[in-house]
């Protein structure tokens, strides 16, 4: 029984490699169709991670505050002013005292949610280290920085409230930072100069990379790039923009210079219970306007939300995409079918020799049936070389996280493989049905 089937097969695999050409052919639409169906669900797998990483990254239960200009751009960080050191200003009209260190006290005074509040003022600033300079972001933090980012030190150790309450001139810096200024030594124990003001190094930050969407969405900016120093440290020894005043700047030709008057670029408040992040964000919302003079210049986030979102479309974009891969498949199918009914009609008379040498229907139904599957399976494993090789590509070209899964290799095999006998049955029963003498009438 075995036996007769392997010799059947062996028949069939005979004659896909007897007409290679056309078998390739046949094959290529499984081929780009697997590939296309890894391809997307990489780029589907890896928009998942990288969501569940900046999940990981701002917290479940945070409110970011931010200051922003008339125009309703925040003055938070973003990947250019990083990269080119730049500022930019928000724009001061009106009597509000901006984003403050006193917004921090009436939040914790009067929000009951409140489990830990974050602040940052940050800027762009020249580094020096011996013979070495560069542009570097300076952040004036408390501990609980570190804490709301999860962020721990891969040498030496993190800020505390000694610090941050003597205005010690210490600082934890990023993994960049020390791979710029520091390649060769410890940088524990160093100074390195902030401008004009002279930062201890007590630690340095494990390596965390930040995602473009983060930084843009989310209002981060690059960890490995930055200096930590106590934010009293920061306010008192290098700049306190609260204390410029707050009337407006007039050059010689009477024109209005705007000045960012704001002491903090970054509030961040965790609450104790997700369920409690909008109520809290409403009435964070309340006191900052009454403090502000009811002028809206700052911006309540809720990472939690925004991401929530940010996955819902990725998730209708991926399943569109899957759809779209997923017909290639189908196509593929099809062009197996058309393919092999024209091998039958051309194979006619080789048909009507086996039947009459005492080959039984079922026997014809498993040769094309077999030839069928050998291309689909062909092309199945063809498509998933092609289509690890795409995702990398991708990843490469366009700085998009793709993951490939064994899943989705699994189910696109699957597939290429069902589409094979689905659509090779139909050539493989015309076959079968084939008269013997008339086939082997047939020139």
């Amino acid at each position: 029984m075995f036996e007769k089937q392997f010799q059947i097969i062996s028949i069939a695999v005979e004659a896909v490699f007897a007409n290679r050409t056309r078998s390739i052919l046949t094959a290529l639409g499984i081929i780009f169709g697997v590939a296309a169906v890894i391809a997307m669900m990489a780029i589907g797998t890896g928009a998942k991670q990288e969501i569940l990483e900046q999940m990981k990254l701002v917290g479940v239960n945070n409110i970011i505050i931010i200051p922003v200009n008339e125009t309703g751009n925040n003055n938070g960080d973003d990947s250019e002013s990083d990269e080119n050191g730049t500022n930019g200003n928000t724009e001061k009209t009106s009597k509000s005292p901006g984003l403050t260190l006193k917004d921090v006290e009436s939040i914790k005074n009067i929000v009951p949610t409140w489990q830990i509040i974050s602040p940052d003022v940050s800027d762009n600033v020249n580094g020096i280290f011996k013979d070495v300079a560069g542009p570097v972001r300076l952040n004036g933090v408390t501990p609980s920085f570190f804490e709301v980012y999860g962020l721990g030190t891969e040498k030496g150790r993190l800020l505390s409230e000694a610090h941050v309450k003597n205005g010690d001139l210490v600082c934890i810096i990023g993994a960049k930072v020390k791979a710029k200024f520091f390649p060769r030594e410890n940088p524990i124990g160093q100074r390195i100069k902030c401008d004009d003001v002279w930062f201890k190094v007590i630690g340095v930050l494990e390596n965390r990379l930040v995602g473009k969407s983060a930084i843009k969405n989310l209002g981060l900016s690059s960890f490995n790039n930055g200096v930590y120093a106590p934010i009293s440290s920061v306010l008192l020894r290098y700049k306190d923009r609260s204390a410029i005043t707050s009337e407006r700047e007039r050059d010689e030709d009477e024109k209005p210079v705007e000045t960012n008057i704001n002491q903090l670029d970054k509030l961040i408040v965790r609450v104790k219970d997700s369920e409690q992040i909008s109520p809290t964000s409403a009435l964070i919302h309340k006191i900052l306007l009454r403090r502000h003079m009811n002028e809206r210049d700052f911006e309540i986030k809720i990472p939690e939300l925004l991401l929530k979102q940010e996955q819902q479309t990725k998730d209708i974009f991926n399943i569109v995409l899957g759809a779209i891969a997923s017909i290639s498949l189908i196509v593929g199918g099809i062009g197996i079918m058309n393919i092999m009914l024209a091998s039958v009609m051309e194979r006619i008379r080789e048909i009507g020799v086996r039947m009459a040498t005492g080959a039984r229907k079922k026997d014809i139904v498993f040769q094309f049936l077999s030839e069928a599957t050998i291309i689909s399976i062909s092309g199945g494993l063809l498509g998933i070389i092609l289509g690890i090789s795409l995702s990398k590509m991708i990843a490469q070209i366009t700085d998009i996280l793709t993951i490939v899964s064994p899943m989705s290799i699994f189910i696109s095999f699957g597939v290429s493989v069902a589409v094979g006998i689905i659509f090779g049955y139909m050539p493989a029963k015309r076959a079968s049905e084939q008269d013997p003498v008339e086939s082997l009438r047939h020139d």
